[in-house]
C-alpha cells in the first residue's frame, strides 16, 4: 500500500481560500465532492475531533480525519494554503498543508489508521514542509508522495 494510490488529482487544491479553521475544514471537505447533507455532518465530527486537540502536528502539517457514516470508503484530500492559518498546531505556528483523512466507522480493508499514519510519516520526512510549499499542480503532489515510497 503506498500513499499516493490514494489520492486524486481532484482531491487536491494547492490554493485554499478560506482565512479560520472552520473555513479550511469546509473548503477540504468540498474536495470529496459529497452531498450538502453529508458536507455538513462530516464538518459536524471533524469540529468535534479537533476540539478534543488540533490535529495540526507541527512543521506546518495538520492532519484532520475522523470516521463518518457519509462515506462508504476511505476518502483523502489535500490542500494548501500558502500564506498560513492558525490551526492551533501543537508548535504554535501556522499551518499550511492540510491532509483530509476520513473513512466509514466500519471498514473491512482497515485502512484508516495505516493511511493515517503513513501520512504523519510522510510530514515528519525532513525536507517535505518546504518540498509541498514549491508545488505547482496536483500532479507534482502525487509524484511527490511516490518520491517518498511511503
Amino acid at each position: 500500500m503506498h500513499l499516493r494510490e490514494f489520492f486524486s488529482p481532484d482531491a487536491i487544491k494547492l490554493e485554499l481560500e478560506g482565512n479560520t479553521k472552520d473555513e479550511i475544514l469546509k473548503e477540504l471537505i468540498s474536495l470529496l465532492s459529497l452531498d450538502e447533507k453529508s458536507e455538513g455532518m462530516l464538518y459536524k465530527m471533524l469540529k468535534r475531533r479537533e476540539n478534543l486537540g488540533s490535529t495540526g502536528i507541527g512543521r506546518g502539517i495538520a492532519i484532520p480525519h475522523c470516521r463518518s457514516l457519509v462515506v462508504s470508503r476511505l476518502r483523502v484530500a489535500f490542500g494548501r494554503k500558502p500564506q498560513g492559518i492558525d490551526f492551533k498546531a501543537i508548535d504554535d505556528k501556522p499551518v499550511y498543508n492540510f491532509f483530509l483523512i476520513v473513512a466509514p466507522p466500519l471498514e473491512v480493508s482497515n485502512q484508516y489508521l495505516p493511511v493515517l499514519g503513513k501520512v504523519a510519516q510522510f510530514a515528519k520526512e525532513p525536507d517535505v514542509p518546504e518540498r509541498l510549499g514549491t508545488l505547482d499542480s496536483p500532479q507534482q503532489f502525487i509524484e511527490l508522495l511516490g518520491q517518498k515510497d511511503i
